[in-house]
């Protein structure tokens, strides 16, 4: 049997005797909970800009989904049956993780009925919030900085809802990725990598980044002249991580752009180190994991766009199997295809359709790999942003976002652009002063989705433009600099 098909909750009610949920609240921490002033309360500038209500804080607690009390009007939902209750659990959790938070909150019955995501949001796959992304705030409000008091925001690339959460660990972590909604974190006094559930805050234990020093020779090109440091510009710089779980056992695989090469560790292994396998990954421009795997388009080259995929290990312990070609897409058919996205759960490879770099042109990967040269003529409500990480992004729920669009940089002037795949017209997506850097106030949504995609400006609390642009090869931290060199 299949994966569920997601549903919406608020659907729920047409599917199960027109019935309504109960009111639940959830419970605030006690920095929020004082009385608040009477009358409309103001947003956050943010918040204007997107349309959208202020964030709501989740405390630790949350996730556990204390129930409300019992009363007569949610009777009837507490008397369903447990079969129904996790059938509909399942369909919701397939949807988004903290809907099934919410559903879990709706009741004493709900709540026992169901599986606690507590203690299994990293090893279950099925609790990864996937469609959930660290907000970069802006003003060099990077995770961790003393004005946040502890807090970090996250949005939803689908529903554009956001979540406040409280996450201590930032006070000595960096974060170098997130994979399926989950962060991959540096400690800052050993670098141990740590694989965290931003909401249910289980966290996976990795070997240190450090094991891999030793590995590295001591010819690689770089302007410094401090050999370590010269390592960690290979190591840190534009990590890609893929995450796969089996049988509580979590295994990481790390792409380097820079070494072109992958390292692997697992979390009940006992050597606690990270390993490269001897072999290399064809030079690639942004790689995509998806489902545990990673993928790669070897580029340039003159056979068209080759698409590479490597699998997790198979058995604890051992490496990963060399690089697997799976499709390859003719140069008359794609230009200078060099970007995957996961959309929708499918993964899509997006490119130009002649040297004159005048129209995109996109391809569904299991279309190539059966060598069906169909192109994807629509999208649906989505955008595509393409950088070192490709992400769709859903225009139901983002205002600012258009749907049918790609956002990457145009490859003749250099600067963020839209291309609108249903007129074949293209269209600067920010407006000038805001693309320049020169406007001081909040920026509008599409900064933020675009910073998400340059993962060393994403991860400092920075937001891009043609003013940072300069300087990204040689971003670094304003705290903490030794430690956090390169990442």
């Amino acid at each position: 049997m299949g994966p569920p098909t997601p549903v919406n909750p608020l659907k729920l009610c047409s599917t199960i005797h027109h019935l309504k949920f109960p009111t639940h609240r959830h419970r605030m921490s006690p920095s929020r909970s004082r009385k608040r002033p009477s009358g409309p309360q103001p947003t956050t500038a943010l918040a204007k800009k997107w349309h959208c209500p202020a964030p709501a804080v989740l405390a630790s607690d949350d996730v556990a989904g204390a129930a409300a009390p019992s009363s007569p009007s949610s009777s009837s939902w507490a008397s369903l049956p447990g079969d129904m209750v996790r059938q509909i659990a399942w369909r919701v959790l397939a949807g988004d993780f903290l809907d099934y938070v919410r559903l879990r909150a709706v009741c004493t019955s709900w709540r026992s009925g169901t599986v606690c995501p507590r203690g299994r949001g990293v090893t279950d796959p099925r609790f990864h919030p996937r469609r959930w992304m660290m907000l970069p705030e802006g003003h060099g409000l990077y995770p961790g900085h003393r004005k946040l008091g502890g807090y970090i925001r996250f949005f939803n690339l689908d529903a554009g809802a956001l979540a406040r959460v409280e996450l201590p660990l930032f006070k000595n972590h960096c974060a170098l990725e997130s994979v399926d909604g989950l962060l991959l974190l540096q400690r800052d006094q050993d670098t141990a990598i740590r694989l965290v559930h931003p909401f249910t805050r289980d966290i996976v234990e990795l070997p240190p980044l450090a094991t891999l020093l030793t590995q590295l020779g001591d010819d690689l090109r770089s302007a410094h002249t401090d050999p370590e440091l010269r390592k960690w510009y290979y190591i840190r710089y534009c990590v890609c991580a893929s995450v796969s779980c089996s049988g509580g056992s979590v295994v990481v695989m790390l792409a380097f752009r820079r070494l072109m090469c992958v390292a692997f560790a697992t979390s009940d292994s006992q050597d606690q180190q990270w390993t490269m396998p001897s072999w290399e990954v064809p030079f690639n421009i942004a790689p995509l994991a998806f489902q545990g795997r990673l993928y790669f388009v070897h580029h340039p080259t003159t056979n068209g766009s080759l698409v590479f995929q490597i699998n997790p290990p198979l058995q604890v312990g051992s490496p990963p199997l060399p690089p697997k070609l799976i499709a390859t897409c003719p140069a008359d058919k794609l230009y200078r295809g060099s970007h995957l996205v996961e959309c929708n759960s499918q993964i899509l490879l997006v490119g130009h359709g002649d040297i004159s770099l005048k129209h995109i042109v996109i391809y569904k990967l299991e279309d190539l790999i059966l060598e069906r040269f169909i192109p994807v003529t629509s999208i649906g409500d989505r955008a595509l942003f393409l950088q070192g990480k490709c992400l769709s992004v859903s225009s139901t729920a983002l205002p600012t976002v258009m749907s049918e669009t790609v956002v990457y940089t145009h490859p003749i002037y250099y600067h963020y652009a839209q291309y609108h795949l249903r007129t074949g017209a293209w269209s600067q997506p920010i407006d000038t002063c805001g693309l320049n850097g020169f406007n001081p106030g909040p920026r509008s949504l599409i900064h933020h989705v675009i910073t998400c995609c340059i993962r060393n400006v994403w991860n400092k609390g920075l937001l891009y433009s043609k003013r940072l642009e300069n300087r990204l090869p040689t971003l670094l931290w304003k705290v903490k600099r030794k430690l956090r060199y390169w990442s």
